[in-house]
């Protein structure tokens, strides 16, 4: 973190509806230099303003949405508070009243925000995945999205994330780092569609995917798999679209990368290097 980067936590609170209304605004600030949440109540006026001026003719890009994550580890611990505060966090996030959430994300297999390691492919070698199953997820994951969708009056897409393969398809056989073996691209890109099918089954839509969460790893932190912009693109391009395409799904979103946004420029040049790797994406992801 750079030792310059601050941020203010503003609250506005409006004491009157009146065309006399006065309104007041406390300032915290958390900074490098040791504020935490700190109130700042000594402000200078200063002579220099900026002026923000918003043009709603002129539209340069579409914003698909606004929202967060569905893991495990929250629907979890969610799960644990009565049924009255469960509910009120619900709806603070997807609650016309609230945050009302319209774009969303899940994983696929476990990550570093669930309670335990786990994968919809427990046994090793089922290439077909004939015993693919969400089962993991029927405990907290599933039935918190469903009551978001029974609160949210306009709905919300999702979309899922894996961060790993399960281990035995994977050249380290460990949740944690490595590489996807290349023998399973096929059962790989199989997974992704199954995980399509077993979340409709449950009245729950994907909208569509990124390819990998953190491709480049995560200092062997926790659950992770490998990419080079290279490997991820073949994986699209010859075996993931493809598939998808031949499963009657492909209208489903594939973004690429999901990492920090350092390195966009090189994986944007490998995406988008010819019209076959530009028919597969849709987008490509930073965080």
């Amino acid at each position: 973190m750079k030792k310059s980067l601050w941020f203010i936590l503003s609250v506005l609170v409006i004491t009157s509806c009146s065309s006399n209304s006065t309104s007041q605004m406390n300032v915290f600030e958390t900074s490098a230099s040791g504020s935490l949440y700190a109130e700042k109540k000594d402000f200078q006026k200063s002579e220099q303003h900026s002026i923000v001026s918003i043009d709603t003719k002129n539209r340069k890009q579409t914003i698909i949405g606004f929202g967060g994550a569905f893991t495990e580890a929250t629907a979890h611990n969610i799960n644990l508070l009565s049924p009255e505060n469960r509910s009120e966090i619900i709806e603070a996030y997807f609650g016309d009243d609230g945050a009302a959430y319209s774009l969303t994300r899940t994983h696929m297999n476990s990550c570093d925000f669930s309670v335990t390691n786990y994968s919809y492919t427990p046994v090793e070698g089922d290439t077909l995945l004939e015993h693919f199953t969400i089962d993991p997820d029927r405990a907290d994951i599933l039935p918190m999205i469903k009551d978001a969708q029974g609160v949210s009056k306009e709905g919300f897409k999702i979309f899922g994330s894996p961060w790993s393969a399960a281990p035995w398809m994977k050249d380290n056989n460990n949740y944690v780092g490595g590489k996807l073996k290349k023998e399973y691209y096929d059962t790989w890109a199989l997974f992704f569609s199954k995980y399509v099918d077993a979340f409709r089954a449950e009245g729950v839509d994907i909208w569509g995917f990124t390819v990998e969460n953190e491709p480049h790893g995560n200092g062997n932190n926790w659950e992770s798999m490998h990419y080079s912009p290279e490997e991820m693109t073949d994986f699209v391009v010859n075996h993931l679209g493809p598939h998808l395409e031949a499963d009657g799904k492909g209208d489903l979103i594939i973004m690429g990368y999901d990492q920090n946004r350092q390195g966009v420029p090189e994986w944007a040049d490998v995406m988008y290097r010819d019209d076959t790797t530009k028919r597969h994406y849709n987008d490509l992801a930073e965080h």
